[in-house]
This record gives C-alpha cells, sequence and structure tokens, in this order.
C-alpha cells in the first residue's frame, strides 16, 4: 500500500470522517426539520454510524483505484481483536445481574458515605469505577459507569452543560483510569508486549498519578453537581431479586472474556454461551445492549480500516519530536485519532528513548475523553448516554469543552508529579 495517491485520497476521506463526526448533531437537527428524509440523516446523524460509513468509501474507492482484490487483501489485513471484544465485553457489563451486583454495592458504599446517597453514588460512578477500569478493562468500566450515571445526571431537565462537563469528566477518568495495571487500556495493551511494561510498572510510572487526578476531577464535577442529581425514587417499584448463583455466573462470563481478550475464537465462543445462559434464565435478565454494542463496535472497525492507512503521515511527527513536546504532539493527534492507534505506531519505533514512549503514552491516555473517537471506550459511553442530550446526540465542540479542563488536570497530573 505505498501508493502516493492512495494515501493522500485515504487521508483526505479520514478528514471528511472526521468533519462528519462535528456534524451529526447538526444532521440530527436536520433530521427533525426534513422528516422526509429524516430516516437518512438520521442515520447519518448517528455518530458510530461515521466511520463505519467512511471505511466503506474508502474500501470502494480503493477498488477503483488498485483492485478489488488488493482492496479485499487490505481490509482482511487489519486485526479487528478491539473492536469484537469491545462489542462482548460491553453487552456482558451491562447484563441486568452485572448491573444489580454493581448497583447494590455502589447504593451500600453510598449509604456509608456522609454524602447525600444520590451525590456519593455520582462520585463513585466518575471516581470509583474508572479506576476499576484497570481490573475490569476500560470498556466494562465506560459501560457500567454511563450505566450508573444516565438516569442520575443525564436526564430530561438538566442543564445541557452540566452534562458535558459530566461527561468530559467520565471519558478522561476512564481514559486514565485504565493506567493501573498493563492489560485494561487499549493504548497501554498495545505497547506493554513490546516495550515490556508489567503491571508493577504501569502503577508507579502512570497509576498513581492517574488515581489523584482521577479523584480531583471525580469530586470538582460532583461538587458542581451536588444540588441537580436526580434522587432515589421513593415510588419506583422494586425489582426481584437476582439470585447470587446468576450474579456470579455472569461475572464469571465476564472475568473469562477478559482472562482470554487476546483470544477472539475463544472469548466469542464465551460469549456465544453466556448468550445461551441468558435464554435458559430470561426471568432474570433485562435486555441485552446487543445493539448498542453491535454499533460500537462497527465503529472502532471502521476506525481500524480508516486508521490503517494515515501512518504515512502520522509517524514522522512521531519521530520528530522530543519527550516532552511528543507528550503534547500525543495529547492533540489523539483528539483525531485513536489513542491506541498512536502508542501502536510508537512501539514499531526501534530507537525510541524510554523517556520518549512514557511520554507517548501518558500523552495519549490524558488526550483519551477529548473526542468521541480518542479512547475506544468513548463511543460506548456515547450510545449510552446520548438520548440524555438535546436533539439525542453529543456535540463534538460540547464534548470538547467539558473535557478541557479533566484533560488539563490530567496532563498535570503526568508532568508534575
Amino acid at each position: 500500500m505505498q501508493n502516493s495517491t492512495l494515501q493522500w485520497v485515504a487521508a483526505g476521506i479520514f478528514t471528511l470522517a472526521l468533519i462528519h463526526t462535528l456534524s451529526t448533531k447538526t444532521l440530527e437537527i436536520l433530521a427533525r426539520r426534513h422528516p422526509r428524509h429524516a430516516g437518512a440523516l438520521h442515520l447519518l446523524g448517528e455518530v458510530e454510524v461515521v466511520f463505519g460509513f467512511w471505511a466503506a468509501v474508502l474500501i470502494l474507492v480503493m477498488a477503483l483505484m488498485i483492485g478489488s482484490d488488493a482492496a479485499i487483501e487490505y481490509v482482511e489485513s487489519r486485526q479487528y481483536v478491539e473492536p469484537l471484544f469491545v462489542f462482548v465485553v460491553m453487552v456482558i457489563a451491562a447484563s441486568g445481574p452485572v448491573l444489580s451486583a454493581v448497583d447494590s454495592l455502589v447504593s451500600t458504599l453510598g449509604r456509608w458515605s456522609p454524602l447525600p446517597n444520590a451525590v456519593a453514588q455520582v462520585w463513585l460512578a466518575l471516581g470509583a469505577v474508572p479506576l476499576l477500569g484497570s481490573l475490569i478493562t476500560e470498556p466494562a468500566a465506560m459501560t457500567l459507569a454511563a450505566l450508573m450515571l444516565r438516569e442520575r445526571i443525564f436526564f430530561p431537565g438538566q442543564d445541557e452543560w452540566r452534562k458535558y462537563a459530566a461527561l468530559g469528566v467520565l471519558f478522561v477518568n476512564v481514559s486514565i483510569g485504565g493506567t493501573l495495571t498493563s492489560y485494561a487500556a487499549p493504548p497501554v495493551l498495545m505497547v506493554a508486549g513490546t516495550w515490556g511494561w508489567d503491571s508493577a510498572f504501569m502503577f508507579w510510572t502512570f497509576g498513581w498519578k492517574a488515581a489523584i487526578a482521577v479523584a480531583v476531577n471525580a469530586s470538582v464535577v460532583t461538587l458542581l453537581l451536588r444540588h441537580h442529581t436526580a434522587p432515589d425514587s421513593a415510588e419506583a417499584p422494586a425489582s426481584p431479586p437476582v439470585p447470587g448463583l446468576i450474579q456470579l455466573t455472569h461475572f464469571a462470563f465476564l472475568a473469562s472474556v477478559i482472562v482470554f481478550s487476546h483470544h477472539p475464537v475463544v472469548f466469542i465462543g464465551l460469549f456465544l454461551f453466556f448468550l445461551g445462559f441468558t435464554q435458559a434464565y430470561e426471568r432474570h435478565q433485562t435486555p441485552l445492549i446487543l445493539k448498542e454494542g453491535l454499533l460500537v463496535g462497527f465503529f472502532l472497525a471502521g476506525l481500524v480500516v480508516l486508521g490503517g492507512m494515515q501512518q504515512w503521515w502520522l509517524r514522522p511527527i512521531v519521530t520528530a519530536l522530543g519527550p516532552e513536546a511528543l507528550f503534547f504532539g500525543a495529547l492533540g493527534l489523539t483528539a483525531i485519532t485513536d489513542n491506541a492507534a498512536l502508542t501502536y505506531l510508537g512501539s514499531l519505533l526501534p530507537d525510541l528513548a524510554d523517556a520518549s514512549k512514557v511520554m507517548l503514552v501518558a500523552g495519549a491516555v490524558a488526550g483519551g475523553g477529548l473526542t468521541v473517537i480518542a479512547n475506544a471506550p468513548n463511543p460506548a459511553g456515547v450510545s449510552l448516554l446520548r438520548r440524555g442530550f438535546a436533539d439525542e446526540s453529543i456535540g463534538a465542540f460540547g464534548l470538547l469543552a467539558g473535557a478541557a479542563l479533566p484533560t488539563i488536570v490530567a496532563a498535570a497530573a503526568f508532568l508534575l508529579l
């Protein structure tokens, strides 16, 4: 794939995809104003569809330029483990028994807290759950936190700017909260094996700094939202308790999928068993978020296809920068490309200094909340929370504004501590 014309065309299509991402909220508004074409506009306004759509355009253009066989060969050469894993772990983590267990734990911790229960639960969702992502992976943490916050913060009548403030903190905290171990955050996973980074190294180099930043971000936005959280509904009917054995089985499926996250044949097989189990004990289940999970997987697969053709201009930038410049360069670049793709490029450079390696990863995870495409779990959060926003769409500039201050806190923690 050294055809320079094709590389420029692929970069152009990638740019169009970025512009499309910024325009999804406008498309949703147009869908309401033009009911005749509402279906097509609404489809194109789904942020999860954007990169899959433009990946299809790229494949078609490649087929016309270099032949269908070469285009198919390129598509089949991409690695789709991450999109598949995110889909599977998102569905299992959002299953009724898992959410029931987590909700019970959070409610108990909230009652022990000196804060009002609703406020304490918001802090736990924004602070504790992102750090839990270092154990259960970031996509699972994003799914759990988003579902916990959906009724607390992202409800009709809540000020939009407060929703964006909470969303920005959630995305940034999930991105940096997975750095306490070497397997939970996608950008870390891309380099840990190549550079010999184990979980002990991650904790002492990144993890404790990330934990401080997560706590600060969560505390600030919880203070901002303390009078604007939805209280517990005393009139809501109590759900029937889920048997402990059912909950344990769901957690066993979740743990098994995480353990075999690098082996798609295994975790897809486990997922099929999981689907069978949910059918066998349907009375203890809630509807699985299969549609949302598939859309997120489609988004990430499209990003894999489009991102694979951007190395020719990204790699020289990464190579040319010194450690501190690389930190800020990675922080900025991750807003327009997946941070895992960025760190993967770094892992291909044989002479990258140790200080540059640390700065590359720190910048990539610090900037992981700035846009929807910056970090793999972000589309999951968008899919679960966008209906709580005006026009059922999350604006790119609103997210950028909401994530700006939490990103500064994360960057300061990595650079100054």
